[in-house]
């Protein structure tokens, strides 16, 4: 079999029968309706995990630390519920994020049926990816880690344990939004109970002893400081990226691009939905992508 090596590191093949379609395994049958995705990767349950961990840290420091031990019940209430919002909905993005399919295409779909049931004309291109047996769509990349292809790829994080991809980019944005929003908050609040501690006696801010009290709120504003930079950085990048149209591997290799431009609003509606409303700042609000259309298999 030739192979015409391209600077996209795929393999192109101009005839359906160049992709030996008998050397691919039928599609595994298909799950039950609804079977939840979830990626079996021991350093990305790990980081997951972590994640929570620090999120439910950060939780309890606000509270026991310093806004149930305050006298100021408007001051507690407010920020309490600001605060524990903000967790939440970074939580739930979490978990949208990690148990949505990214856009996963069906494993071993390189069979002399599908082929033939794209009508491919003389000049047309199909993209195999010989690691999963499967026709590459337009913009698809293979992933190591999920061990599949993935529509519109950008990345593989550790951090929510899957791809960011076409169907939970939405879920991937607003968990680095809402982490640097409580990280931000988290620090804001750090500094008023330093400043009223010190200006109060430390026996009376706290329901610990004043060493535990300050290592636990250095410990806050350390990982606060930490999170709000990192995620406020890959915020800024992931709308960057959707507003120009091109995932972190497009820009990485510099592929060549073949899709149609569009406006950074029509982008931006792609990824979290038509038409603009607050089911954007929401992980419970599922955007309709549509089906997928078998001609974006070819080029």
């Amino acid at each position: 079999m030739m192979l015409i090596p391209t600077h996209h590191f795929r393999d192109i093949e101009r005839k359906p029968e160049y992709l030996q379609p008998e050397k691919c395994a039928p599609p595994p049958y298909p799950g039950p309706a609804g079977t939840m995705w979830f990626i079996r990767d021991g350093c990305g349950i790990a980081c997951a995990i972590v994640t929570w961990f620090l999120v439910l840290y950060a939780e309890f420091v606000v509270l026991f630390v310093m806004l149930i031990p305050s006298r100021d019940y408007v001051y507690s209430i407010i920020n309490g519920i600001l605060f524990n919002l903000l967790a939440f909905l970074a939580l739930a993005s979490h978990c949208r994020a990690m148990l949505t399919d990214p856009g996963a295409v069906p494993k071993g779909n390189a069979t002399k049926e599908f082929i033939e049931s794209l009508q491919l004309k003389p000049g047309q291109v199909v993209y195999k990816c010989p690691k999963c047996c499967s026709i590459k769509p337009d913009r698809a990349h293979h992933c190591s880690v999920c061990k599949r292809c993935i529509r519109k790829m950008d990345h593989h994080c550790p951090w929510v344990n899957n791809c960011v991809g076409e169907n939970n980019q939405k879920y991937f944005v607003l968990f680095t939004m809402y982490i640097a929003l409580i990280s931000l908050h988290a620090l804001i609040m750090v500094g008023f109970h330093f400043l009223h501690c010190f200006e109060e006696d430390w026996t009376k801010c706290s329901y610990f002893s004043p060493p535990t009290t300050v290592i636990l709120l250095i410990l806050l504003c350390f990982e606060g400081l930490l999170f709000l930079i990192f995620t406020s950085v890959m915020f800024g990048t992931q709308v960057h990226s959707i507003c120009t149209d091109e995932t972190g591997i497009e820009q990485l290799k510099k592929e060549e691009r073949r899709w149609a431009k569009k406006t950074k609003w029509m982008n931006l509606k792609a990824v979290f939905g038509h038409p603009f409303s607050l089911g954007w700042a929401s992980p419970f609000a599922t955007p309709d992508h549509g089906k997928a259309d078998p001609s974006q298999y070819v080029v």
